[in-house]
């Protein structure tokens, strides 16, 4: 049986907050290892344009920045591997990680950076015109449809913000829900409902989503008595919540009952001593690249200085 490979600090994930963590404790000689997943660089390898990151005024395609958080970080010494971990014993030190090829490692320090997904309904064409129409983020992507109708789904707190937040761009909003009144805080219901560019459609339900090399073209609603018809869109958002990539950690992390770590704010500390996390994954509020690549900044601080109090 192969010796396991030994790092310093091993990095669960990539995106911005891996990234980030990667570029710093490789700047601090800590020799950085990193299973970046299949879809390295996380949920902005699904987004077109990025405009909101500071220092692209032109805007920067969501792939091509992470190729150069990647590059970055790989400058100063990151080993990265396209590998998934499978499997954490977070309960000795070192820690003992697996990924999904049966490679094994130990690490002194860990930094996840897993991330969260956006969750959809599931329904024809969401995958197909995801970054072209499609988006679970109306902070990132609401400035595109700049005069356009869209089209959001879903009736908690989350839905109402970013309805509203799409009103400052787009000439019409529609807030499809599947029932007759909304989950969300009483607050929240009566500044959508004011709002003369939202309109609701109640105990409907989004079947399809239709497009064509433009992006998307419009929605297909069925209502309770099982009418269809279709509704001519150029944006449909999905506001039904967000699921943090944890399921590996469960039993061993802290985490919220949605499954967000519990990080000790502001530092990125799990309740595990030499556990970090960073990004999406320890963030249900702001879930914003700037602010992964800010938690990224963090965890590789607080790692290497838990690393150093080691020593001493």
């Amino acid at each position: 049986m192969a010796t396991p490979q030994h790092h310093k600090v091993f990095i669960i994930g990539s995106g911005p907050a891996g990234y980030t963590a990667a570029l710093y404790t490789a700047r601090a000689n800590l020799e950085p290892y990193m299973a970046a997943g299949l879809q390295p660089g996380g949920q902005l390898t699904t987004t077109t344009d990025v405009e909101n990151y500071p220092g692209f005024p032109d805007g920067v395609m969501g792939p091509d920045m992470m190729e150069l958080f990647k590059k970055q970080a790989c400058r100063f010494g990151l080993k990265l591997e396209h590998k998934m971990v499978e499997k954490v014993d977070f309960s000795q030190r070192p820690f003992r990680i697996w990924e999904d090829d049966g490679a094994e490692h130990t690490a002194d320090a860990v930094i996840i950076a897993t991330g969260a997904s956006a969750k959809y309904l599931g329904i024809p064409g969401e995958q197909e015109y995801l970054g072209r129409g499609v988006s679970a983020c109306a902070t990132c992507d609401g400035f595109f449809f700049r005069g356009q109708e869209v089209a959001i789904v879903g009736g908690g707190d989350t839905a109402m913000e970013e309805a509203t937040f799409l009103t400052k761009f787009a000439s019409k909003v529609y807030v499809i829900h599947r029932r007759d009144e909304l989950r969300a805080s009483k607050i929240m219901q009566e500044r959508a409902f004011r709002n003369e560019k939202i309109e609701f459609i109640w105990n409907t339900v989004v079947t399809e989503v239709k497009g064509d090399d433009t992006g998307v073209t419009g929605v297909t609603l069925r209502a309770a008595d099982g009418t269809e018809r279709d509704l001519p869109v150029h944006g449909y958002f999905s506001a039904i919540g967000h699921k943090p990539n944890t399921d590996l950690f469960k039993g061993q992390l802290d985490m919220n009952v949605v499954g967000y770590l519990n990080v000790d704010a502001p530092s990125t500390r799990t309740n595990v001593e030499g556990v970090f996390a960073a990004g999406d994954v320890a963030d249900p509020i702001y879930r914003q690249a700037v602010t992964a690549a800010g938690m990224g900044c963090a965890a590789a601080i607080d790692a290497e200085r838990w690393l150093e109090a080691q020593e001493g």
